[in-house]
């Protein structure tokens, strides 16, 4: 299943790499799971140099080899910090060598910091034009970010906004994912199995989801992916060290949710009926 970014074709569902290069003990296993995630057509990789200091953008080099660049689509992100004229280019320039690549599908700042919004697009605007860099896009911008940025020459040049989005997050979906809609914006949703959050537990521990998830015979995590997937313009990120949980998640691009059960999650998750703080990690 394939959905376009800028143009070019990329999976569905995409593979984050937040918290991995952390523990050498681990490092096979996740270029396992990678390497997996692109033979099964997963071609979408998201990383940061904020990731592990960089190591999770190495990680990303070492699993990459050996296959076409032309067939990945490669995304990073760099600090809010470095995304001015003074860093950027270097922090791009750094974000290549370690990622062992000539150019980034897609680069993001990270979060928004104190430098200039300005200032960063037209950074982004030379990293493109000098071929580092395809595409750019943000990471972490609430509404008012947006229609900021998108008022700024070549702010509409933003391709994507990541956003932590999953079944017990949804306080997107009060203004701010119906906006990035209407201008037919890409959400990328990293923490999509709530890896982050306080209803985690009251995630994994409900018996509608587990219910959904027995009538497939697979996953609560896959359920949840699906309820991403049924979402318009919504590429979830997830992240695993383990094949098997690639193979796993990689089912969720099989299931299409009927009406009946996404009304049965969105009443035991429903989406707030009023602005809320935009959830982070």
């Amino acid at each position: 299943m394939k959905t376009t970014l800028s143009g070019k074709k990329v999976s569905r569902m995409g593979q984050g790499t937040w918290m991995m290069a952390e523990n050498s003990n681990l490092y096979k296993h996740e270029i396992e799971s990678l390497r997996t995630g692109i033979e099964s057509g997963i071609n979408l990789i998201d990383t940061a140099e904020m990731y592990a200091d960089g190591n999770a953008e190495i990680l990303v080099g070492d699993s990459i080899k050996g296959y076409e660049r032309e067939d990945l689509y490669l995304v990073s992100k760099v600090y809010p910090f470095n995304a001015g004229r003074d860093n950027i280019f270097k922090s791009c320039e750094n974000s290549l060598k370690r990622l062992q690549t000539d150019y980034l599908d897609l680069y993001l700042l990270h979060w928004r910091g104190s430098i200039p919004l300005l200032e960063t697009i037209e950074c982004m605007e030379e990293l493109k034009s000098k071929g580092f860099i395809r595409n750019w896009g943000v990471s972490n911008f609430d509404l008012d970010d947006m229609k900021e940025l998108l008022s700024i020459d070549n702010g509409k040049n933003c391709i994507t906004n990541q956003l932590l989005y999953h079944l017990g997050s949804r306080g997107i979906e009060f203004d701010l994912y119906p906006f990035m809609k209407s201008v037919n914006m890409k959400l990328m949703a990293y923490c999509p199995l709530a890896q982050a959050g306080y209803l985690r537990d009251e995630i994994l521990n409900s018996n509608i989801l587990r219910s959904i998830a027995i009538s497939y015979n697979t996953s609560i995590y896959v359920i949840m992916l699906s309820f991403l997937l049924s979402k318009e313009l919504v590429i979830p990120i997830p992240r695993t060290s383990k094949k098997k949980h690639l193979l796993e998640n990689i089912k969720a691009l099989d299931i299409e949710l009927s009406d009946e059960e996404l009304a049965l999650l969105d009443e035991e998750f429903p989406a707030p009926k009023y602005k809320t703080t935009l959830d982070i990690v």
